[in-house]
């Protein structure tokens, strides 16, 4: 009896400890990402913008970790809609090839 207790209170302790696999973000982040200082005429401007998009894109849908599968999914979905979403505005941003407005990058997650 004795050794039960032990091993549940080792248990308990122990999962006390563990990280939480789910964590609650802000409802729809978004992240700016600036473009007034690349040639969007250029390839390599386009380039920049389209690596700052990326990180922009990582940045508000977050990571999850290897041992969730459906957030990892959840990460996938999340990345793949919203770089779309903000790869349209960046198109529309440089086929004007205006430096006006910024591009704003928001999460598709509610």
């Amino acid at each position: 009896m004795k050794k039960l207790l032990i091993l549940a209170a080792l248990a308990a302790a122990a999962a006390a400890g563990q990280p939480a696999f789910a964590r609650t973000a802000p409802a729809n982040p978004s992240v700016v990402v600036q473009h007034k200082d690349l040639d969007l005429r250029t390839e390599a401007g386009t380039r920049t913008l389209d690596r700052r998009i990326w990180r922009a894109v990582v940045a508000v849908c977050g990571t999850a970790s290897d041992f969730d599968l459906e957030g990892r999914n959840d990460v996938r979905e999340c990345r793949r809609e919203t770089r779309q979403l903000a790869t349209a505005k960046a198109g529309a941003v440089v086929a004007g090839a205006t430096r006006a407005d910024p591009i704003r990058v928001t999460s598709i997650q509610k």
